[in-house]
């Protein structure tokens, strides 16, 4: 009787979601429903003491706080001379705007981690100036919305600290174990671009002489950005920041000196000093900042409120019995109980937002496949990896909305959507590698353990 209830509060959930009702309130509200219909009143017994003992747990301190450091940077200005210093450096090379792109994109990934900031930033400052000078637009949305996502991935990233605690291992051994994949990405995607250059050179020119950029044209003054190369003192002032803020977040989360919680603070407080040394602090400024951090925080915990409820009506109706009897009678051993898991992880961020993703499924999928043999440490890697997809893939890709939000006119849906196919493309790839050798998930981890 219980597991046919867990059942349909599972159904119940996936409907009313489908139908464009509040992740957080859908989840409080079938969870309250069928609790009530299974445990009775002493289910709100229960409740309160479950939601408290999630949100007292130290290591979510940290998703305020890099929050914030990432939304200072975002207002500080330093992404702005990041794009404005590559794509100048690499202005000569064919597709040299679009690996510019790509590399500050992993910056500012490592230095932000918001992706919404992170594309909607490229978008305004890349995108008109590839599209002036001949880029064509599906390559060009394809590698500011990929690029931008990177910090789903590249540590210090939220996803990481919230995988780390549902599936209970270290946050800083995902931020070591997250680096080759990160790498990775940021390596085929410039190598994508570069064969791409090499097969259709008219649709990706290099900046300074493209064939809408010849001189004598009006635009040609605005196009030829790579016709001055930056001086030493403009690239550093431009990478040092950024730079300073990554090694002062990961570099003491690696040597062991401060936790990920703490790194988060000393982050926050280094973002202020930047902020302040570029000349762009002000309390407007800190108070815009605030605001913001206070307004996704909120988000991120009520849906954590929501799915901490489900959890609790879901697994105490039986529900993860229910789960977990289904994928043991897959006919596949566990790679292919993995591979079935995580194609429905990858459906699901068609649909689903991936906090939602990792509130509601993960909880109830990770302890089977750790019963399984898997290793918890790359099943949270490899977990992250699927997710980061969540945000490119349509009809419902964040990344996607926040890109079309900043594009002119003349770039379509379709341009967008053409455009992240082949960056999904090499996100499956690397998560097929990963898969296939874990030791490249788990080195730098097992490194770090034996020091």
């Amino acid at each position: 009787m219980h597991q046919a209830l867990a059942g349909w509060l599972f159904v119940g959930m996936t409907a009313m979601l489908m139908l464009g009702f509040p992740v957080a309130f859908t989840l409080l509200g079938t969870s309250l429903i069928f609790g009530v219909i299974g445990f009775g009143w002493d289910f709100f017994n229960l409740m309160p003491l479950r939601v408290w003992g999630v949100m007292s747990n130290f290591t979510y301190t940290a998703v305020p706080l890099f929050i914030f450091m990432g939304m200072t940077m975002e207002r500080s200005g330093i992404a702005t001379k990041l794009i404005e210093s590559m794509g100048t450096m690499l202005g000569r090379v064919r597709g040299g705007m679009a690996i510019s792109v790509v590399l500050v994109g992993a910056l500012l990934g490592a230095s932000t981690g918001i992706v919404g900031a992170t594309v909607v930033t490229m978008g305004l400052l890349a995108l008109p100036t590839m599209m002036r000078c001949g880029y064509k637009n599906t390559l060009s949305t394809g590698v500011i919305a990929a690029s931008g996502t990177l910090g789903q991935i590249i540590p210090p990233s939220i996803i990481l600290i919230l995988l780390g605690d549902i599936i209970g291992v270290p946050v800083g051994d995902l931020f070591i174990g997250a680096l080759v994949p990160g790498f990775m990405l940021v390596l085929f995607y410039i190598i994508y671009i570069m064969l791409y250059s090499k097969i259709w050179p008219e649709n990706v020119p290099a900046v300074i002489c493209g064939p809408r950029c010849k001189p004598g044209d009006p635009e040609y003054d605005e196009c030829s950005i790579g016709a001055d190369m930056p001086g030493i003192r403009d690239l550093m002032g431009a990478f040092l920041p950024p730079l300073f803020l990554i090694l002062s977040v990961l570099g003491t989360i690696f040597a062991g000196i401060a936790s990920p919680t703490e790194a988060a603070g000393v982050g926050a407080f280094g973002a202020l000093i930047l902020s302040y040394m570029n000349g762009k602090f002000s309390w407007q400024m800190l108070k815009e900042v605030m605001e913001s951090t206070m307004r996704l925080t909120s988000m991120i915990f009520i849906i954590l409120v929501g799915a901490t409820a489900f959890g609790l009506v879901f697994r105490g109706l039986g529900g993860d019995h229910l789960v977990r009897d289904f994928v043991q009678a897959l006919p596949f051993g566990k790679w292919g109980v993995l591979a079935v898991v995580m194609f429905l992880i990858f459906l699901m961020g068609f649909f689903l937002d991936f906090i939602e993703i990792t509130f509601i499924q993960i909880p109830v999928l990770a302890p089977i496949m750790i019963e399984s043999g898997f290793d918890p440490t790359w099943l949270a890697l490899i977990f992250a990896l699927n997710l980061q997809t969540s945000f490119l893939t349509p009809p419902f890709g964040f990344s996607l909305f926040y890109l079309k939000g900043v594009c002119p006119p003349q770039v379509s849906t379709l341009d967008i959507y053409k455009g992240i196919i082949p960056f999904v493309a090499i996100q499956l790839l690397v998560l097929g590698i990963c898969a296939a050798f874990p030791d490249l998930l788990l080195w730098l981890p097992h490194m770090a353990a034996a020091r």
